[in-house]
Order: C-alpha cells, then structure tokens, then sequence
C-alpha cells in the first residue's frame, strides 16, 4: 500500500480517520459499471422474442443508451483529473516488487518448466518462501544453495526478468504490454474518428 497518493480535489476526507482519503471518484467509477450493465440487460431482455421489423418497444433504447452516455462522459472526466494529479510512489512500487512474494511464482513456474509436478513445486517454493521470513535470509540466498534451483534460477528474482519471460497475448510481459498498447491506441484513434464524424 501507499503506492498512489490521490490529489485533495480528487479525494474527500474521512469523517472519522484525519489522516485518511477516501477515493470518491474511483469508488463511483466502479459503482457505475453495476448501473450500466444495468442498463445493457434491461434492454437486451425488452429485445428478446420480438418478431420481425420496427415494433414500438424499441422505444425503450432511448432512456438506458442517454443515461448510459451521459454517466460514461461524467466518469471519464472524473477519472482523468483523477490520475492526471494523482502521484506515485515508485520507490515503494519497485521495493515490492523485489520482495520474495513476486518471485514465488516465477519459481514454481520454473521448476514445473524443468518437468516438476506443480503441487511439489508449490510446496518447496513456500517452504523456501517462509524460510526466508522466519529466519529473515534473503530468498536470492537460499535459492542459490538449493539443488533444484542454483545460480542459474538467480535471475527470476529480478522482476524485468521475470516479466519478460512472459510473452503470450495479453500477459504482463513488456513485449505482451506493448502490443496491446499499440492495439488499444489503434481502436482510441478509429473511435476518435468515428465520433468526429457524427460531430456537426
């Protein structure tokens, strides 16, 4: 925790807790997800068996798709200020990035990888996991004298390593991450597009 600090115009106090934000526009955002969805069944549900052609209770499109318009225009701007002033912490972010528990299942992976049942690999990367807790010895250490491990398992302790070993669609790896941000900019440009089109 602590990662994000939330900007005073976007955040209200706690009645209780001075030293507390609550995050006011995320926690609309989200309860605004329920309302729209909401909005989506209502609507396929007045579509569902109706014959052929134009039938009048097609007019109750209307009220969701509005409401629906207007709640996603309120939220986007919110959300914008929100992270445009918002201030992170990446020194905290890339302590806990480093901490033993993100490299506990790059590990197991490793060993299920080299031809280890998972749940035998499970239990030795929790047993090392809790080791290096109790007895307060940095995991790299223990790793590195482990015979299912060694020096060459070193470097999935490091947490680029380990993110760049994830490569398919959709996964955290840079490379995954980046395809899906040049997809993402693609489909926010033909949107632009379209949206500019129905502008006067």
């Amino acid at each position: 925790f602590g990662f994000i600090r939330l900007d005073d115009a976007w955040a209200t106090g706690s009645s209780m807790l001075p030293q507390k934000k609550n995050p006011d526009v995320a926690e609309l955002a989200r309860g605004k997800a329920g309302r729209l969805i909401g909005h989506l069944v209502g609507f396929l549900t007045t579509l569902k068996g109706l014959p052929l052609a134009y039938n009048r209770d097609l007019q109750e499109d209307k009220e969701p798709f509005f409401d629906a318009a207007d709640q996603v225009s309120l939220a986007l701007v919110a959300l914008d200020g929100l992270l445009a002033t918002a201030r992170y912490d990446t020194e905290a972010m890339q302590a806990a990035a480093d901490g033993s528990a993100m490299a506990a299942v790059e590990l197991a992976e490793w060993l299920v990888g080299g031809g280890t049942p998972f749940r035998d690999a499970y239990d030795m990367v929790g047993s090392l996991v809790r080791e290096s807790v109790e007895r307060g010895v940095p995991l790299a250490e223990l790793i590195e004298s482990h015979p299912a491990f060694g020096t060459t398992a070193l470097n999935l302790l490091e947490p680029m390593a380990a993110l760049r070993r994830h490569r398919s669609p959709g996964s955290t790896g840079p490379d995954a991450v980046a395809v899906q941000l040049e997809a993402f900019a693609k489909h926010l440009e033909k949107d632009a597009e379209r949206v500019a089109r129905w502008r006067p």
